[in-house]
């Protein structure tokens, strides 16, 4: 059977999640429902990672293997006009070898947390950002970061649901980014890369670090909570909607790109 690569852009806001639940929507559950307009017998997808109920995604990464031949445009093009009205799109597609797969084949993650500090409402951004009324300090955000970074024991900064095998992960960039956020106030951007992560780790370091940003803890706090080795120390873990699954790497980029 012909396998394709699918890169997939989502709003979060509408889905539990990406995989496929019996009684909620998902996005691997809309995906796999317009590939089955196409072919009916068309088995269930696999993607890059699972993200949670409101995590949105730029650069999702799926594989499904198809009965006939598409052009990969074409094949782009039904599944779009199929998704529809879900807000969901497949903004790249190619044919990739048997052996590919979407999580196992990736040797990256990127994510992306966008915060906002300002006090009134987010209007625009309402769901595609999370948002506190105090400002934060840039500077001793990324000199918490700076803590985390390399390989560690993160089982603080891991979900007591979380089902990987070890904490023990590298982390290859945390890096804090400011802008102006029109209508005032700052934007924050937490650009975050592994080869992989554990269960809501992202959103734990995010919570953490604005702990760090708000003066309630400092980087020294970051330190002793990772070598706690306890989830209890942890920082609030912050609301899903910020979180933006960027980019998933390859050894070779299956859709062609630089």
């Amino acid at each position: 059977m012909p396998r394709y690569a699918l890169k997939i852009e989502y709003d979060g806001g509408p889905f539990a999640g990406w995989q496929r639940q019996a009684d909620q929507p998902s996005v691997q559950g809309a995906m796999e429902a317009a590939l089955a307009k196409l072919e009916p017998d068309v088995p269930s997808i696999a993607a890059a990672g699972r993200t949670d109920a409101g995590v949105h995604a730029w650069g999702q990464v799926a594989h499904c293997d198809m009965a006939k031949d598409w052009a990969p445009f074409k094949l782009m093009s039904a599944l779009n006009y199929h998704l529809k009205p879900a807000p969901v799109a497949v903004v790249a597609c190619a044919a990739v070898a048997e052996g590919f797969h979407a999580r196992f084949s990736a040797v990256e993650r990127r994510y992306l947390f966008r915060l906002v500090s300002r006090r009134a409402p987010l209007v625009h951004d309402r769901g595609k950002a999370w948002q506190v009324p105090h400002p934060l300090d840039k500077r001793a955000m990324q000199a918490g970061a700076d803590r985390l970074l390399g390989r560690h024991d993160f089982t603080t900064f891991r979900s007591v649901q979380c089902q990987a095998d070890s904490p023990v992960k590298t982390l290859d960039e945390l890096r804090v980014e400011a802008r102006p956020y029109p209508g005032g106030g700052t934007e924050f951007h937490f650009h975050v890369r592994a080869r992989s992560f554990l269960h809501n780790q992202v959103r734990s370091f995010v919570g953490t670090l604005e702990r760090v940003g708000a003066g309630a803890w400092t980087a020294d706090d970051v330190t002793a909570a990772l070598a706690a080795r306890d989830r209890a120390a942890c920082g609030p873990v912050c609301p899903p909607e910020g979180l933006y699954l960027e980019s998933v790497g390859y050894p070779q980029d299956p859709f062609g790109q630089a």
